[in-house]
């Protein structure tokens, strides 16, 4: 067995709450309370780390104590499972922390969820409470009533955030202003010792195969990978360093939330990308660093808005969620730097299994080592393994095995999945594989897993194709990622079997199209058919009947290119 570790030294984590952690540990100390914790990016609202303490405290003395007794809303009490359902934004902070601060579990959902895939992670989560956006009532209402439950028990679950307009469709619910101001706790739930290995996150993974699953990080796992990434991320500094962030918060890109009041620098939310409003925050803000995806370079390297406006405080892009190309990282940093940003464009790798970030690229090695998702962070170790089971040699390809401290909990309710995930001796399979250079730098050659990823999202082909079985037209059907070189992304595509078959020309294309438009009433946006629908005579499928992927991606790749359909 060959075990790998990285070139930063190992150190303790606590075993501690993260609300404790962030508010009133060690770290704490030496952060002046004045200083600001979350700015707002279109109007520029701010609270320092003090108001979002006593803020958070407030919101959770209101959820134990007025939420069901004053307010009509359900009975919470420590332990239970609260879910947050929107897209980013000022309020989410409060929800987040306020919620852990009163000893909750959270369940991210993804805020493109239509009412049928929220009301799965619902189920499974086991969720007696959603936080959501004002415009999404409706859907969180449609999904409750789908399981039975009555306009006046719907009513009990559900807390508006933000402002909202209540004459209009949140009218008659429960608020999240309703619950602040009225007290406060004198303390947050604490989770020390034993006590930390308890879930605080519950966010939503295919893992390596399958279907969505619910992945449980623990207040250890949290704590553990803040502390684990500070090392791997150039020198911040209070009062100078300013992270701009705009991927979806449901994501375990919500770990940064909780970095960044570690390291006490400001987090400016914008509610989502646009390559316009990007530019100006940074200008605005004087953001020097920010998490991407490839496809948001791509926009920085070819949107005119990159030119407008002074762009110079920008230090450093972390790309992750798909591999970046040497060749677009090294355009965009030479793309920033003709208009006066030296700016680093690091790549990075994490699964969700392992609470985020696992690799992290040395600021001063991103252009000796692009392509690189860079070194391992300290607290870990590593193996890459062959399929025979058996560690490869140096160099070689392997399945990468990640062992430490921010290891998952396991998936809820599934032991099944757990065990298949996770060796009886700690060791987590994240299904990428990976080689290892002399220099300790890991590279992804190929991926095991089957899970597709369009713009960073996760598309599980297992879902989908479930989905389309349910198509009274289709046979059987399968589906997967088709990589587009002019959106630096995978597109999901389903190759199926029609029931009738069809005439190649019209008649075909009607058929595919008709599926296409039929996925799109039914799924999220970064779930729709954009690599098209390719009708096939029949599935390719081992002896075991297991789809056979890697026959159909090679086919799509033997195929062009389709333009992508919105």
């Amino acid at each position: 067995m060959t075990i790998y570790r990285s070139h930063i030294a190992d150190f303790p984590t606590p075993d501690e709450s993260l609300f404790t952690f962030l508010f009133e540990g060690k770290v704490d100390r030496g952060i002046p309370g004045a200083t600001p914790a979350f700015i707002d990016a279109p109007t520029g609202r701010t609270i320092t780390r003090s108001e979002l303490k006593a803020a958070c405290l407030s919101l959770g003395w209101g959820l134990t104590n007025i939420f069901a007794k004053k307010l009509g809303g359900v009975e919470l009490t420590r332990g239970d499972t609260v879910m947050i359902f929107s897209p980013n934004s000022f309020a989410w902070p409060f929800a987040l922390f306020g919620s852990i601060a009163a000893g909750f579990k959270t369940t991210l959902a993804n805020s493109s969820y239509t009412p049928a895939e929220l009301g799965r992670q619902w189920n499974d989560s086991g969720a007696k409470v959603v936080f959501t956006h004002p415009a999404f009532v409706p859907t969180v209402v449609a999904m409750l009533g789908a399981r039975g439950f009555s306009n006046a028990e719907t009513r009990k679950k559900i807390i508006v955030m933000g402002a909202g307009d209540r004459e209009t469709t949140a009218k008659g619910f429960i608020h999240m202003d309703d619950l602040l101001g009225k007290g406060s706790l004198s303390a947050a739930e604490r989770f020390d010792g034993p006590l930390s290995n308890e879930t605080v996150f519950l966010w939503y993974s295919s893992g390596t195969t399958g279907k969505p699953k619910g992945v449980e990080s623990t207040h250890k796992n949290i704590v553990s990978v803040c502390l684990m990434i500070r090392p791997a991320y150039p020198t911040m500094q209070i009062g100078k360093d300013v992270m701009l962030g705009f991927l979806p918060f449901y994501h375990s890109f919500v770990t940064l939330l909780s970095f960044t009041l570690m390291v006490g620098c400001p987090f400016v939310i914008m509610h989502q990308f646009e390559p316009e409003a990007f530019c100006r925050n940074v200008e605005q803000y004087k953001a020097t660093m920010t998490l991407v995806a490839p496809p948001v370079c791509l926009a920085i390297l070819h949107h005119p808005a990159t030119n407008k406006y002074d762009l110079k405080t920008l230090r450093f892009l972390v790309s992750g969620a798909a591999p970046l190309k040497p060749s677009l990282a090294t355009a965009v940093h030479n793309k920033l730097k003709s208009v006066g940003a030296n700016t680093a464009i690091m790549q990075g790798y994490g699964v969700t299994e392992m609470t985020s970030v696992c690799h992290m690229m040395p600021y001063d090695q991103f252009l000796s080592k692009a392509g690189s998702v860079g070194v391992l962070i300290p607290n870990l170790e590593a193996r890459l393994v062959g399929i025979d089971g058996v560690d490869v040699k140096p160099g070689e390809p392997g399945e990468l095995w990640l062992r430490g401290p921010t290891v998952m909990k396991g998936y809820l309710n599934n032991p099944a999945a757990t065990k298949e995930a996770i060796t009886t001796n700690g060791w987590l399979k994240t299904g990428d594989v990976f080689t290892r250079d002399a220099d300790g730098f890991y590279h992804v050659v190929d991926r095991i897993k089957e899970i597709i990823k369009y713009k960073g999202f996760q598309v599980s082909p297992a879902e989908m194709e479930a989905l389309l079985l349910q198509h009274p037209k289709i046979a059987d059907a399968a589906v997967v990622g088709l990589y587009s070189e002019e959106e630096a992304t995978e597109l999901p595509r389903a190759y199926v079997v029609p029931k009738v078959k069809q005439r190649p020309g019209p008649e075909s294309a009607a058929f595919s199209k008709e599926i296409q438009g039929w996925i799109r009433e039914r799924v999220a946006k970064h779930k729709f058919l954009r690599g098209g629908v390719v009708i096939i005579d029949q599935i390719p499928k081992s002896a075991a009947g297991k789809i056979l992927r890697i026959q159909l991606r090679d086919l799509a790749k033997a195929e062009s290119v389709r333009k992508p359909r919105l």
